[in-house]
């Protein structure tokens, strides 16, 4: 079953809009015809066709071992799933417009012109069947970055009105009203005065200025609110300077997962603008890992420079605290399996710092096979969770998780990532797979030892 909150709303964005349940193979926003929704697409494809693009197109050798790497294609054995042929429409256009043969592909019609029914077959390829997780890229020997393609894809599918119909919906809630899930400046400031008399911990909202900011996850504000106590628990622990702020708090970036570079822009800027407000030093991402993708690596792109301020995920961040010897934890004594949330991880480099963390809670880490930067992804990221026409193939991909995690035979099952923790607790339902999975932060913060 769907998780409760992004069913409802979906459901109240589909109300609004009129939009259809998904029963058909593709949805379509606007009322362009064919012949408009073609154009934008390769209007904007071309904006895509940089240095970098072009190199990875010309550089694919059709060896196929990105198939492999592709939790998708290895639960259903269908070759559409190969993850070069998600980017198939941005590559045709691109040998026909844009590359060094160009005149050829157009005068032989080597490459034909991309049509909407092509772009419309492809919309689950480029949407249902890809979280960006990047194993392809890792593993591609050309060094092709596809899961980067696949987002240039998306842009382009976008503007021409061709996404599914509930990650458009909570893209546009998003952009709206601050929040996909409705977690808006209220319903935070609600939540954090909830937990904070619920778990006995000072929450600090709003402070005209303050060392770090601290942004969270609609899906930790909505499902997972212990995340904030937590947080708050181990900031005030090391005596730190911080603050929640109304103005700039929602981490997750749905119009980043869209392919909507503005959406992406505004929800970014909100988050730049407070932290220059506040004259905050360090920016603190939730457990989210496309959260880390949005700010980390994409924040500079979409301000135009760097950053005046250092963005760090809660696990390099309580990382780093262990490691200076300032975060005291009591000894668990158990096993635990991790999962490497891909955007964190494979993508974002910071392997390292929950394994750092496992330790010094004395848990025997187990490693199951190709784990670390060659982990499997959940097969809930990059907006697929939302996609109720999804959902069998993404409870197809979990198989594949969840054998790896269970081959561990370990007591404790543990990520830094909420999407992928909704994930798992959707999915472990649906395949009755008897296991929680649980937070890193909140074993860490279950665990301090108060007497430094």
């Amino acid at each position: 079953m769907t998780d409760p909150i992004i069913e409802h709303a979906v459901d109240m964005e589909s109300k609004r809009f009129g939009l259809k349940k998904p029963m058909v193979r593709y949805d379509t926003q606007g009322e362009m015809s064919d012949a408009e929704r073609v154009k934008k697409a390769m209007q904007h494809f071309a904006k895509d066709f940089g240095y970098v693009a072009a190199t990875y197109m010309e550089s694919c050798v059709h060896c196929g071992i990105c198939a492999n790497a592709c939790h998708f294609y290895v639960t259903t054995g269908d070759p559409k799933y190969t993850p070069i042929w998600k980017i198939e429409p941005f590559k045709q256009a691109y040998k026909r417009e844009a590359g060094p043969f160009a005149f050829f592909y157009k005068l032989f019609n080597l490459k034909h012109k991309v049509t909407v029914e092509e772009l419309e077959a492809w919309q689950e390829l480029i949407y249902d069947s890809c979280t960006m997780c990047g194993r392809c890229t890792l593993a591609c020997p050309m060094s092709i970055d596809i899961a980067s393609l696949v987002g240039m894809a998306r842009h382009a599918m976008f503007h021409a009105g061709l996404v599914p119909h509930e990650l458009w919906a909570v893209a546009l809630k998003a952009e709206e009203e601050g929040s996909p899930l409705g977690a808006n400046p209220k319903v935070f400031k609600e939540r954090i005065r909830w937990m904070e008399d619920e778990h006995e911990v000072d929450m600090y909202i709003d402070k005209e200025q303050a060392d770090i900011l601290v942004c969270m996850s609609s899906i930790e504000i909505q499902k997972y609110p212990k995340s904030m106590a937590d947080t708050a628990k181990v900031l005030n622990y090391l005596g730190l300077s911080w603050t929640f702020h109304t103005e700039g708090y929602e981490a997750t970036n749905f119009g980043l997962l869209s392919g909507n570079l503005d959406w992406q822009k505004d929800m970014s800027q909100k988050i730049i603008d407070t932290a220059i407000k506040i004259k905050a030093k360090t920016v603190l991402l939730p457990e989210c890992g496309h959260a880390y993708q949005a700010m980390r690596w994409h924040g500079a792109n979409m301000y135009g420079q760097s950053l005046p301020f250092t963005v760090v995920h809660i696990s390099e961040f309580l990382a780093d605290a262990v490691e200076q010897g300032k975060l005291k934890l009591r000894t668990v004594g158990k096993t635990a399996a991790f999962h490497d949330p891909c955007q964190v991880s494979r993508r974002g480099g910071a392997t390292q710092a929950p394994r750092k963390i496992i330790e010094a809670l004395g848990i025997e880490l187990r490693e199951p096979a190709s784990s670390g930067d060659f982990n499997w992804c959940c097969g809930g990221g990059g907006g697929v969770i939302t996609i109720h026409r999804a959902d069998e193939l993404r409870y197809k991909a979990m198989e594949l998780k969840l054998k790896q995690m269970d081959s561990t035979r370990a007591h404790l099952m543990l990520t830094s990532c909420s999407n992928c923790r909704q994930n798992f607790d959707d999915s472990g339902e649906h395949l009755a797979w008897g296991r929680k999975i649980e937070s890193l932060l909140e074993l860490v913060a279950d665990n301090l030892i108060e007497d430094k």
